[in-house]
Protein backbone atom coordinates (compact mmCIF):
# COMPACT_ATOMS: atom_id res chain seq x y z
CA UNK A 1 0.00 0.00 0.00
CA UNK A 2 1.43 3.44 -0.91
CA UNK A 3 2.32 5.80 1.91
CA UNK A 4 1.63 9.47 1.87
CA UNK A 5 4.88 11.20 2.81
CA UNK A 6 4.99 13.66 5.66
CA UNK A 7 4.51 17.22 4.55
CA UNK A 8 7.76 18.96 5.27
CA UNK A 9 7.62 22.15 7.21
CA UNK A 10 8.45 25.38 5.44
CA UNK A 11 11.83 26.83 6.38
CA UNK A 12 10.22 30.07 7.53
CA UNK A 13 6.87 31.16 8.86
CA UNK A 14 6.30 34.86 8.13
CA UNK A 15 4.31 36.63 10.83
CA UNK A 16 2.80 40.11 10.73
CA UNK A 17 0.23 41.93 12.81
CA UNK A 18 -1.88 43.12 9.90
CA UNK A 19 -2.73 42.03 6.38
CA UNK A 20 -1.44 45.37 5.11
CA UNK A 21 2.04 44.72 6.50
CA UNK A 22 2.08 41.29 4.81
CA UNK A 23 0.68 42.51 1.48
CA UNK A 24 3.94 42.01 -0.44
CA UNK A 25 5.23 38.79 1.10
CA UNK A 26 6.56 36.78 -1.86
CA UNK A 27 4.75 33.64 -2.97
CA UNK A 28 5.90 30.45 -1.32
CA UNK A 29 5.93 31.68 2.27
CA UNK A 30 3.37 30.62 4.82
CA UNK A 31 1.98 33.80 6.41
CA UNK A 32 0.25 34.23 9.76
CA UNK A 33 -1.56 37.50 10.43
CA UNK A 34 -1.76 37.75 14.22
CA UNK A 35 -3.83 40.82 14.89
CA UNK A 36 -2.53 43.79 16.85
CA UNK A 37 -1.03 43.54 20.34
CA UNK A 38 0.99 41.18 22.48
CA UNK A 39 -1.78 38.75 23.42
CA UNK A 40 -3.01 38.35 19.85
CA UNK A 41 0.55 37.85 18.58
CA UNK A 42 1.54 35.31 21.23
CA UNK A 43 -1.62 33.26 20.77
CA UNK A 44 -1.47 33.27 16.95
CA UNK A 45 2.22 32.34 16.75
CA UNK A 46 1.93 29.60 19.37
CA UNK A 47 -1.16 28.20 17.68
CA UNK A 48 0.55 28.23 14.25
CA UNK A 49 3.71 26.52 15.55
CA UNK A 50 1.71 23.93 17.50
CA UNK A 51 0.34 22.60 14.20
CA UNK A 52 3.80 21.22 13.40
CA UNK A 53 5.59 18.31 14.96
CA UNK A 54 8.28 19.73 17.27
CA UNK A 55 11.12 18.56 15.01
CA UNK A 56 9.49 20.13 11.91
CA UNK A 57 8.66 23.60 13.18
CA UNK A 58 9.85 26.43 10.94
CA UNK A 59 11.78 29.45 12.10
CA UNK A 60 9.67 32.59 12.43
CA UNK A 61 10.31 35.91 10.72
CA UNK A 62 8.20 38.71 12.20
CA UNK A 63 7.82 41.57 9.73
CA UNK A 64 6.07 44.84 10.34
CA UNK A 65 6.21 48.52 11.03
CA UNK A 66 7.73 50.27 14.02
CA UNK A 67 7.97 53.73 15.46
CA UNK A 68 11.42 55.33 15.65
CA UNK A 69 12.41 56.39 19.15
CA UNK A 70 15.37 58.44 17.89
CA UNK A 71 15.19 61.24 15.34
CA UNK A 72 17.95 59.78 13.13
CA UNK A 73 16.37 56.31 12.79
CA UNK A 74 14.75 55.53 9.46
CA UNK A 75 14.50 52.56 7.14
CA UNK A 76 14.80 48.87 7.90
CA UNK A 77 16.01 47.29 11.16
CA UNK A 78 16.73 43.73 12.27
CA UNK A 79 16.83 44.07 16.07
CA UNK A 80 19.36 42.19 18.20
CA UNK A 81 17.11 42.39 21.25
CA UNK A 82 13.47 42.97 22.07
CA UNK A 83 12.08 44.15 25.38
CA UNK A 84 8.64 44.19 26.95
CA UNK A 85 8.38 47.86 27.86
CA UNK A 86 5.03 47.98 29.64
CA UNK A 87 5.44 45.31 32.29
CA UNK A 88 6.40 46.21 35.88
CA UNK A 89 9.39 43.85 35.83
CA UNK A 90 11.24 45.47 38.74
CA UNK A 91 8.18 45.36 41.00
CA UNK A 92 7.42 41.75 40.12
CA UNK A 93 11.03 40.73 40.72
CA UNK A 94 11.01 42.50 44.10
CA UNK A 95 8.01 40.33 44.99
CA UNK A 96 10.00 37.22 44.14
CA UNK A 97 8.58 36.47 40.71
CA UNK A 98 10.91 35.70 37.81
CA UNK A 99 10.18 37.94 34.84
CA UNK A 100 11.62 37.82 31.35
CA UNK A 101 11.40 41.31 29.93
CA UNK A 102 14.25 41.15 27.38
CA UNK A 103 15.06 38.55 24.73
CA UNK A 104 18.26 38.51 22.70
CA UNK A 105 17.88 37.73 19.00
CA UNK A 106 20.60 36.29 16.73
CA UNK A 107 21.99 37.98 13.62
CA UNK A 108 20.65 41.42 14.42
CA UNK A 109 21.97 44.89 13.69
CA UNK A 110 22.45 45.90 17.37
CA UNK A 111 19.16 47.79 17.52
CA UNK A 112 16.70 47.22 20.36
CA UNK A 113 12.95 46.95 19.78
CA UNK A 114 10.57 47.81 22.63
CA UNK A 115 7.16 46.11 22.54
CA UNK A 116 4.06 47.16 24.41
CA UNK A 117 0.31 47.29 24.11
CA UNK A 118 0.31 51.08 24.31
CA UNK A 119 0.28 52.96 20.99
CA UNK A 120 3.10 55.48 21.41
CA UNK A 121 1.99 58.83 19.99
CA UNK A 122 3.31 61.22 22.64
CA UNK A 123 6.81 62.72 22.36
CA UNK A 124 7.43 62.66 26.14
CA UNK A 125 6.57 58.96 26.39
CA UNK A 126 8.72 58.28 23.32
CA UNK A 127 11.70 60.12 24.80
CA UNK A 128 11.49 58.16 28.05
CA UNK A 129 11.35 54.88 26.14
CA UNK A 130 14.27 55.97 23.93
CA UNK A 131 16.63 55.59 26.89
CA UNK A 132 16.15 51.81 26.57
CA UNK A 133 15.39 51.13 22.91
CA UNK A 134 15.65 52.32 19.32
CA UNK A 135 12.23 51.29 17.98
CA UNK A 136 8.78 50.51 19.32
CA UNK A 137 6.05 48.13 18.16
CA UNK A 138 3.14 46.16 19.62
CA UNK A 139 3.99 42.50 18.79
CA UNK A 140 7.73 41.76 18.55
CA UNK A 141 8.39 40.70 22.14
CA UNK A 142 5.35 38.42 22.14
CA UNK A 143 6.44 36.75 18.89
CA UNK A 144 9.97 36.22 20.24
CA UNK A 145 8.65 34.88 23.56
CA UNK A 146 6.39 32.41 21.77
CA UNK A 147 9.27 31.25 19.58
CA UNK A 148 11.53 30.81 22.61
CA UNK A 149 8.86 28.78 24.40
CA UNK A 150 8.25 26.63 21.30
CA UNK A 151 11.98 26.12 20.64
CA UNK A 152 12.20 27.75 17.22
CA UNK A 153 14.37 30.45 15.74
CA UNK A 154 13.08 33.99 15.46
CA UNK A 155 14.13 37.02 13.50
CA UNK A 156 12.34 40.36 13.63
CA UNK A 157 12.44 42.78 10.70
CA UNK A 158 10.86 46.20 11.17
CA UNK A 159 10.49 49.20 8.89
CA UNK A 160 10.14 52.65 10.46
CA UNK A 161 6.70 54.05 9.67
CA UNK A 162 6.59 57.00 12.07
CA UNK A 163 8.40 58.88 14.83
CA UNK A 164 6.36 57.44 17.74
CA UNK A 165 4.81 60.86 18.32
CA UNK A 166 1.73 62.56 16.89
CA UNK A 167 2.91 61.40 13.43
CA UNK A 168 1.97 57.86 14.51
CA UNK A 169 -1.62 58.77 13.77
CA UNK A 170 -0.62 58.75 10.06
CA UNK A 171 0.43 55.09 10.37
CA UNK A 172 -2.30 53.74 8.05
CA UNK A 173 -0.98 55.87 5.19
CA UNK A 174 2.56 54.54 5.69
CA UNK A 175 1.83 50.81 5.79
CA UNK A 176 1.86 50.15 2.04
CA UNK A 177 5.31 51.68 1.50
CA UNK A 178 6.69 49.78 4.49
CA UNK A 179 5.11 46.52 3.31
CA UNK A 180 6.80 46.83 -0.09
CA UNK A 181 10.21 47.27 1.55
CA UNK A 182 9.58 44.34 3.90
CA UNK A 183 8.56 42.15 0.94
CA UNK A 184 11.77 43.10 -0.86
CA UNK A 185 13.79 42.18 2.25
CA UNK A 186 12.18 38.73 2.33
CA UNK A 187 12.97 38.19 -1.37
CA UNK A 188 16.59 39.25 -0.94
CA UNK A 189 17.36 37.54 2.38
CA UNK A 190 15.38 34.29 2.65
Amino acid sequence: MPRVPNVTAPRFLVVSATEGEAAYVPDGFEVVVTGIGKVAAAVAVTEALARYRPDERPSVVNIGTAGALHEHHAGLFVPSAVLNHDISAEVLRSLGHPVTDRITLPDGDDSVLATGDVFISDAAVRDALATRADLVDMEGFAVAASCARMGVGCRIVKHVSDRADESAMDWPAQVDASARILGDWLTENL
